[in-house]
């Protein structure tokens, strides 16, 4: 954090890695982000971690990998339950949230609060789209009840939009802008090149992309996907290995208004990675 005199800027770095898939995810996460701390002096970063247990689900031990090196917060998506056992972890951790617009009786949070490195309170929020969707409660009454929840001295609010669709959330961008500090989406694995801060001061991303194996569909090997794709012969959907890197959004935003001051996307590869801790990681350009 960059602290200033009286009336000067005080800029958060804010970090949100997209979707992990499987284990090569997992494992350029947990190496990279105790250097990029240092490296980026980045406040807080926020993980997407659905994806983390051989490509669908989390699993508890996962959960405190992730912690442990670094991650403040978990963020999840549409298949936050696919490995039922995470349920204890959504029940009793306070760094975890499903999506907002599950039912009530869903385990899990629907915001967290947590504190960055300099002690500031930051809200965390996920959200799934309808778009292409399975069936959910509509997001913009749940965004709303939720933001009406979080206390108002909570201005550095973080929103994870789940979604296929980028209307869907680019409606839920213009939605929220001036609301939140950013809405940056996750699900569909591609990174988009839509960056911006919208005119309110929210940072705004279709998608951030995916932590995990490039040399995929989606994360999947490609051969798997392709012969059932042909041959309608069903196949395991193995999580690939090649070509791993993480994908993620950098946010800097006013401490004092919430508002985004600049926003930049990261891609990391694991190639690099492996050399940080001798050759002192490069920081990356000033945001713009």
């Amino acid at each position: 954090m960059a602290a200033g005199g009286q009336g000067e800027l005080i800029a958060m770095r804010i970090l949100l890695i997209g979707d992990i898939v499987g284990r090569p995810g997992m494992r350029i996460v947990t190496h990279a982000v105790p250097i990029l701390r240092r490296r980026e002096s980045l406040d807080l970063v926020v993980a997407n971690a659905e994806n983390a247990a051989d490509g669908s689900g989390l699993s508890p031990s996962q959960y405190h990998k992730l912690i442990a090196a670094g991650v403040d917060c978990i963020t999840l998506g549409d298949h936050i339950y696919r490995r039922s056992e995470i349920c204890g972890v959504l029940n009793s951790q306070s760094n975890i949230v499903k999506p907002a617009n599950y039912p009530a009786a869903a385990p899990g949070r629907t915001w967290a609060v947590v504190a960055a490195a300099s002690g500031v309170q930051v809200a965390v929020v996920s959200l799934l789209g309808r778009v292409f969707m399975r069936p959910v409660d509509c997001p913009f009454q749940a965004i709303d009840r939720v933001l009406e929840e979080i206390p108002a001295e909570v201005r550095l609010r973080v929103v994870d939009l789940h979604a296929e669709a980028t209307s869907d959330k680019q409606l839920l961008g213009r939605y929220l802008d001036g609301r939140v500090t950013a809405v940056l989406g996750t699900h569909t694995h591609v990174t988009t090149a839509d960056e911006r801060i919208l005119p309110g001061g929210t940072a705004f991303q279709c998608d951030v992309g995916m932590t995990g194996p490039h040399d995929s569909i989606l994360g999947r090997r490609i051969d798997r996907v392709l012969e059932t794709t042909t041959t309608f012969q069903p196949t395991h959907f193995d999580v690939a290995e090649g070509d791993v890197r993480i994908s993620a959004t950098l946010v800097e935003a006013d401490e004092a208004t919430g508002r985004a001051t600049a926003v930049q996307r990261l891609c990391i590869r694991e190639d690099d990675v492996r050399d940080w801790p001798a050759n002192q990681v490069p920081a990356t350009p000033p945001l713009m």
